[in-house]
């Protein structure tokens, strides 16, 4: 829960959220009801089919804005979750109008100039000066949870990760797509082939070095958030047909040895971390378990037998929640703690 308080501002707290009607969005909107936090004015953004309609939230009826009006009318802090183009056209606006953009997008991550930011791990680096802020890649944001703290006690040489990501992670479309293929109905599609019984090794466009987009991420990303360019990794991510959760297989090699116990207990003592190990009781961390949760689940912990320093484990994470709602709220609720909203 927040531990913000309206008695610490003294003038009214403006929250925009930006993609509202879209699934992040409407758990952006879940999140900030749970975890109370704190505002006098709300505005819901979103495009312009969706402009003029309402929307409940917390018993009262909004009128959703336009991203104009929504501009104009400054918020503190404005969530945005509405696809790159529109971040990049509009942050800087609502940046330059006083607001502080929480973009979780891709749009930002990479500028040198803005910070990419998972609160447990980086947040202390944010400032007043910084007005967008970039809210990482769901899977990226999972994996790092787990790593960060193994990175200080046993500092990270190379991660070997293969994603079983959600159809979530796409939006409410391919939700859609699954469940017509799953009930025989033809409809529109946005994957290129059936996604129900099926793994398509394919998100996000693939670039001339025979990755795809979604795979550089990880990899930028994570050098990023744990500053250091120096960890080698290669990822190769894959779409499940799963609703909510994304899964993560993670070989990780060390400049320094470990114990596995020692690890378990380290990961266990994480905040936001949840183990879940004991693989002769069948307990293993699922995405079906962690659908509507915050936490970051690890299991199947146990060494690489094949190289020193090295071991394995299986992340897993609800995309929608510490993947994206829970984290950008959690950047906004730093900034309130922190007093860098002004």
């Amino acid at each position: 829960m927040s531990g913000i308080t309206k008695n610490q501002r003294t003038t009214k707290m403006k929250l925009a959220v930006v993609g509202a009607t879209g699934l992040v969005g409407q758990e952006i909107l879940k999140v900030i009801e749970e975890r109370n936090f704190p505002f006098d004015e709300l505005y819901l953004v979103a495009s312009a089919k969706s402009v003029g309609q309402t929307a409940v939230f917390k018993g009262k009826e909004y009128t959703i804005k336009s991203i104009e009006e929504a501009c104009k009318l400054s918020p503190d802090i404005a969530i945005f979750s509405a696809g790159g183009n529109t971040s990049l056209e509009w942050a800087p606006r609502f940046a330059e109008m006083g607001s502080i953009v929480i973009d979780n997008s891709s749009a930002w991550r990479m500028d040198p100039t803005k910070k990419l930011i998972v609160p447990e791990i980086n947040g202390q680096t944010l400032t007043v000066d910084d007005r967008i802020i970039a809210n990482p890649n769901c899977s990226t944001i999972q994996m790092v949870m787990a790593l960060a703290p193994l990175h200080a006690k046993y500092k990270l040489k190379r991660i070997v990760v293969s994603t079983y990501q959600s159809v979530t992670g796409t939006g409410k479309d391919a939700v859609q797509q699954l469940q017509d293929e799953r009930a025989g109905v033809r409809g529109s599609k946005v994957y290129p082939h059936n996604i129900d019984m099926n793994a398509l090794p394919h998100i996000d466009m693939f670039l001339d070095n025979g990755y795809t987009k979604e795979e550089m991420k990880m990899v930028n990303e994570t050098r990023k958030i744990l500053g250091d360019e120096t960890i080698g990794i290669t990822s190769t991510t894959v779409r499940v047909p799963t609703i909510g959760g994304h899964a993560e297989a993670v070989n990780a090699e060390f400049q320094h040895d470990f114990t596995c116990s020692e690890a378990r207990s380290i990961l266990a003592n994480t905040p936001g971390i949840i183990v879940q190990d004991d693989p002769k009781h069948n307990v293993y961390p699922m995405p079906i378990n962690s659908h509507g949760r915050d936490e970051v689940f690890v299991g199947r912990i146990r060494r690489d037998e094949s190289q020193p320093n090295t071991f394995n484990f299986w992340i897993v994470a609800d995309n929608l929640r510490k993947g994206a709602a829970t984290n950008a709220v959690q950047i906004a609720e730093f900034m309130l703690e922190k007093s860098l909203v002004y």
